[in-house]
């Protein structure tokens, strides 16, 4: 890894000089107010339906719009969740004049009342530069764009609410009077963070200076759990492997009796040490970086008990080259450890004794190309068993097993997915006694997300029931008894919404109505928006493709437009889906409005190798990246061609991350399909990314030389005939910055012209941030407006 950095190191020189000569293409004007015949047009094309009582203006978005307050989306609050005794909602909700600043709220559910309860620039005027972890685990989450409240706790008595705010830890106590309800836990030069209650709520644990601490809240008193951390070596944190790609954000989970408290030693000593330049704009910093690249050495990860009373220690011998998930028995006796294969074909759930270390296996998954890591384990101690989730069937179910791993019987099956909304959960709740598992899936559709219902018993009982009834995207939160969820539903044309709901079916209580009346943020661009349309195609193999189009706002009979291909395409990613502004970023779906607006077709196909569509559709790809993605976006081009709107010669193709690799290989791989690509940070060269992400899909270079070889961009640079931006952040810890230099390399060797925009100190998620993300946008509307403008034929 550190060779390939030095080799392409020479590149950075003539990068910074490309970068400052860098100019674009000027804006296009914008276009004369709609006259009510276009209107009506616009309709016919896709525009929203107007009411017939009320004159909508026709203003369009802009690129500095999607960034301001309030929030284009409406009112939101984010990471609701019900207090432990069922009692709160509490939720984080940005300030109004800054709606990436959260401050803590709360609603009272017999009260029905909302009331702020932590303002976080009152209580911390000035925050604190984030710590390098801390700034790593943000980036991580996806969360590096927010200030102030970013994360919070319960305790079991639903009566402290823990908030980690800049560097510190803070205690909210519900049962104080406002003025003296907050209270400093820490208050040191030091960052603390991984901050959690314990199960009882007696202890607060935390990692300070990579090292585990235990904080006992009565006395304040804290005791260091370890003492060695330094260099290379931490206690109680997610390794970057486990965070970036396994989503495990955890490094040390308490015992249910508060006895004894488990927790990673990880060492990064073995990990390559990759010279990283960060270039800022007042200069260039050197950061030495364990990047664990594909087929390098792997952080090494311990996994080790204590009890709190003698503090004796033991390592859990559960071992293999990953350590993917850890909980307890709730008997407190045992652990519940999932280890992980190099080749990751191979996943393994063990007990392992809290009193010993000793492991023994529960249950082993096999597959002969990669086992997807999940959260579904889920305990219930009244008959001492557990419910369990494999792709056994082809398709990701649910399974009831013993607590000796043995199978009883499958809970779902079909061919549908068990899932949840991104990277949440599946599993939303338990009723054990009365015999139910409340479970998100796809199982109506595959553009939706709904909550169903099944059975607990030993036998099979009727099919699972959907509880949610809109057709759209939900996500739900259940309260610990699940007897009441909080569900947030949107669609193509409906912000999102939050409800209050009762299992039993009793009243409801709209938290969040979100109504696109007069007074949301969003109604003053409701004339110029355009409908989402959805479609399916046939892929080569025959199976079935979803896509969604925006047609252009004003869409003339006898004329043709230009197309945006917006594309991901890559594992553990539904970009086509029935939700407001396509989901989980919804910035980039207000940027596909932005870009209707100005007269393109706006196309997003999920293509094979997405997930939540099944093994033999997401597997596509297996040892091949960067070829059934490309066939499918090209026959994605072929069924534009057929349109009579479409100008089948001014088709360009723009993505982010693996988007951006899928993006810069179509332009490569098909160019007959593309005049134009953006690649913002793309994976250039599948050896210089990380092990966990790329040999799961690719195995290593060694054993899959052709396939690594195959699927570099650098390989297929000769083909490179239409217009090419390539963007990326030139801090970027996660798809190095050193991607886009050896691209540069390469092209400038065959004497290609391309254009570059680079962010000095930006790193992956450089889109949402306030500055970076609007230049960046804007950049991207110049571009495909020079490089799509008619007659422009590269």
């Amino acid at each position: 890894m550190t060779n390939a950095v030095s080799r392409h190191r020479s590149a950075l020189l003539a990068l910074s000089l490309l970068a400052l000569s860098l100019a674009g293409p000027t804006i296009a004007a914008a276009p004369a107010p709609v006259s009510t015949s276009e209107q009506a047009s616009a309709q016919q094309a896709g525009a929203p339906l107007l009411r017939s009582v009320e004159r909508l203006s026709v203003e369009r978005l802009s690129v500095e719009r999607l960034f301001a307050a309030p929030d284009l989306s409406g009112a939101t609050l984010r990471d609701p969740r019900f207090s432990p005794d069922g009692r709160l909602v509490v939720y984080l909700k940005g300030a109004e004049d800054d709606k990436d600043r959260l401050d803590l709220w709360a609603y009272d559910i017999a009260r029905r009342r909302h009331r702020r309860l932590v303002d976080a620039r009152a209580l911390v005027p000035s925050e604190r530069t984030l710590s390098a972890e801390e700034e790593a685990r943000r980036e991580r989450l996806r969360i590096a764009s927010l200030r102030g409240i970013v994360d919070y706790a319960f305790s079991a008595d639903s009566r402290y609410l823990l908030v980690p705010l800049s560097g510190d830890l803070y205690l909210y106590d519900l049962r104080a009077p406002t003025g003296r309800a907050v209270r400093a836990l820490t208050a040191t030069s030091a960052y603390e963070t991984e901050a959690r209650f314990s199960p009882r709520g007696r202890f607060v644990s935390f990692v300070r200076d990579q090292n585990l601490y235990v904080l006992e809240i009565a006395t304040g008193t804290e005791r260091a759990i370890t003492r060695d951390g330094g260099g290379t070596v931490s206690y109680g944190v997610a390794e970057f492997i486990a965070q970036e790609e396994m989503d495990r954000m955890d490094g040390h989970w308490w015992s249910p009796d508060e006895a004894r408290i488990a927790y990673t030693r990880v060492d990064q000593g073995p990990v390559d040490e990759v010279e990283r330049f960060e270039i800022n704009a007042d200069g260039i910093a050197v950061v030495r970086q364990r990047y664990p690249a594909a087929g390098r050495p792997n952080a090494r990860v311990q996994l080790f008990v204590q009890d709190l009373a003698d503090g004796a220690t033991r390592e859990i011998a559960a071992r293999d080259e990953y350590l993917a998930r850890v909980a307890w028995f709730p008997e407190a006796d045992a652990l519940a450890v999932q280890t992980q294969s190099r080749d990751q074909r191979t996943l393994v759930l063990w007990r392992a004794e809290a009193a010993t270390g000793r492991a023994r296996p529960l249950v082993t998954e096999r597959a002969t190309t990669w086992i997807d890591l999940h959260d579904e384990l889920t305990f219930l101690p009244r008959t001492r068993r557990l419910i369990w989730a494999s792709a056994r069937s082809g398709y990701r179910h649910l399974y009831l097993l013993d607590y000796e791993g043995r199978e009883i019987r499958p809970l779902t099956a079909g061919a549908w997915v068990v899932a949840g909304d991104d990277r949440a959960r599946a599993i939303r709740g338990v009723d054990e006694a009365r015999g139910l598992v409340y479970f998100m899936a796809n199982r109506d559709s595959p553009l939706e997300r709904h909550l169903y219902v099944a059975a607990l018993g030993d036998q099979p009982g009727a099919e699972p029931r959907r509880l949610t009834m809109r057709a759209g995207w939900h996500s739900v939160s259940m309260s610990r008894d699940a007897r009441r969820w909080l569900e947030t539903f949107s669609d193509s044309e409906t912000p999102p919404s939050l409800t209050l709901r009762r299992a039993d079916g009793g009243s409801t209580v709209e938290l969040v109505a979100n109504r696109l009346d007069a007074t949301h943020p969003y109604h003053p661009y409701l004339g110029a928006h355009v409908r989402t349309e959805f479609g399916t195609l046939e892929a080569a193999d025959g199976q079935t493709l979803h896509w969604q189009m925006l047609r252009p706002a004003r869409l003339e009979p006898g004329r043709r437009y230009p197309v945006v291909v917006d594309v991901y395409g890559g594992p553990g990613v539904q970009r086509v889906r029935r939700a407001w502004m396509g989901g989980a970023r919804p910035t980039d779906g207000f940027f596909r409005q932005i870009l209707a607006q100005r007269g393109y077709v706006v196309f997003t196909l999920d293509n094979r190798g997405s997930s939540f569509r099944g093994e033999r559709f997401e597997k596509a790809l297996h040892r091949r990246m960067g070829t059934v993605e490309i066939e499918d976006q090209a026959r994605g081009v072929e069924f534009l061609r057929s349109l009579p709107f479409v100008d089948g010669e001014r088709i360009a193709i723009a993505g982010w991350s693996y988007g951006g690799y899928v993006a810069l290989m179509a332009l490569l791989r098909v160019p007959s399909h593309f005049v134009a690509a953006i690649a913002g940070a793309p994976v250039t060269d599948w050896r210089l990314y990380d092990t966990h992400y790329t040999e799961r899909y690719m195995g290593t270079p060694a054993d899959n030389a052709a396939g690594y070889a195959d699927g570099m961009a650098m390989t297929h640079a000769e083909a490179l005939r239409g217009r090419l931006l390539l963007v990326h952040g030139m801090a970027d810890d996660n798809v190095l910055f050193t991607h886009s230099t050896a691209m540069i390399r390469r092209l400038q060797e065959l004497g290609r012209p391309f254009d570059v925009m680079v962010y000095p100190g930006s790193k992956h998620a450089l889109l949402r941030f306030p500055v970076t993300g609007p230049h960046a946008y804007e950049t991207m509307l110049r571009f495909l407006d020079g490089a799509l403008a008619r007659g422009d034929r590269p």
